[in-house]
């Protein structure tokens, strides 16, 4: 049996990552599934492909939402983790860090990513909308990301 061996740094670059964005990812997912119902995948799979194809395509499309999802909790993690290893204080502080990461993360989603998306969406967003989604990208998405950064980083307490 072959094995590949990493680089400790290397493995612990890419735990931090998977971790971080799979933990958030779930978490985000299982409250979109909530809010927004069964098919929600087929709405993450719309900005990519538009509303008509991401829903009339199917499990296909459903599964394509669900990668396209943890691509993108895992690239927000990606970003953390990158961040983290030049700014010191993000390891430090991961609690207040990891709150105002996910306030970045809802903006940059709601504000650039969505609107340049195949669906454009944007607003106008409602009060109990925008502090919904603020408080659950704060605590669901920015703090598992920046938790898992600095468990993998030898700082964890």
């Amino acid at each position: 049996m072959n094995t590949v061996a990493l680089p400790v740094k290397q493995s612990q670059t890419l735990l931090a990552i998977f971790v971080g964005g799979l933990v958030a990812g779930t978490f985000d997912l299982t409250l979109a599934y909530i809010i927004f119902g069964v098919r929600m995948p087929q709405g993450i799979a719309s900005g990519l492909i538009g509303r008509s194809a991401a829903f009339q395509g199917g499990v296909p499309t459903y599964i394509l939402g669900i990668i396209i999802h943890y691509f993108i909790a895992c690239s927000a993690a990606a970003v953390y983790y990158a961040a983290s290893r030049k700014l010191e204080f993000l390891k430090e502080h991961p609690y207040v860090c990891g709150m105002y990461y996910g306030i970045a993360v809802f903006l940059v989603m709601n504000l650039i990513v969505v609107p340049l998306s195949a669906i454009h969406g944007h607003g106008p967003y409602t009060w109990n909308g925008l502090v919904q989604g603020l408080l659950a990208h704060m605590i669901l998405i920015g703090l598992p990301i920046a938790l898992s950064a600095r468990a993998f980083s030898g700082k964890a307490r």
